[in-house]
């Protein structure tokens, strides 16, 4: 397949990138205007529900805009300024997934773990690895008599950053899991009424498709790397 082809088809991923990030940010602010009638805040929704897990973690606020993560490493679940004090659908939505993340932590969830050990070879890999591959091409041309050697060199680019793709592929299920865990205690604890769950699901739907994107955009990634690597061998 020709370069501008893979070239179109990133530029592509990355418009639906930049719609799928609006988009969350969108629908975040939309229900963000939504009190849920429960009253519970972020940060009280997340301490109760670590408690009725029988978890004790602390529940911190962090700057930013949707900056809500939780660190394995530390155990501390952060919930930003718009979280972590609000009562809207949108930040009752957002904590319950960051505690989803918590239990799957506290479970051994196989996804999460594996993620945790992929993580570090992608992040060598999407730092690395395209640089390997054009260097295997540079060296294809400019040393015609080391053989192959330029071909395994990009070879071996490729397959660091196919480790980012991994690394992106395993983040699928644990962030649909996390989402589903969040809304099922949503739902059981009663703290959004019938009628407010669809804002919450449209919600982490959105968050989850700048995922899915991210994915897409590493697998076209990848075959463009192979198809560079392919040119070294052919020389």
């Amino acid at each position: 397949m020709p370069d501008f082809v893979y070239l179109i088809l990133l530029f592509a991923v990355m418009i639906l990138s930049f719609i799928a990030q609006g988009r969350v940010q969108s629908v975040f602010n939309t229900h963000a205007q939504v009190p849920a009638r429960s009253g519970v805040t972020g940060a009280r929704l997340a301490q109760e529900l670590l408690y009725r897990n029988g978890l004790n973690l602390p529940v911190q606020p962090v700057q930013g805009t949707l900056t809500d993560h939780y660190d394995p490493k530390n155990q501390v679940v952060g919930l930003s300024q718009a979280v972590y004090g609000s009562n809207s659908v949108s930040a009752l939505a957002v904590a319950a997934h960051e505690i989803g993340h918590v239990l799957q932590h506290n479970e051994d969830y196989a996804p999460m773990k594996l993620r945790s050990v992929i993580l570090p070879a992608a992040n060598i890999g999407s730092r690395i690895g395209p640089f390997l591959v054009l260097g295997g091409l540079l060296l294809s041309y400019i040393a015609q008599g080391t053989g192959n050697a330029g071909y395994y060199i990009a070879l071996v680019g490729v397959g660091l950053y196919v480790m980012m793709l991994l690394f992106q592929l395993v983040t699928l299920p644990v962030e649909f899991n996390a989402s589903k865990r969040g809304l099922e205690m949503l739902t059981d604890g009663g703290y959004l009424a019938e009628d407010e769950l669809p804002g919450a699901k449209k919600m982490l739907r959105a968050a989850a498709m700048t995922y899915v994107l991210a994915a897409l955009g590493s697998f076209v990634t990848v075959l463009r790397l192979l198809s560079i690597a392919g040119r070294a061998r052919r020389r």
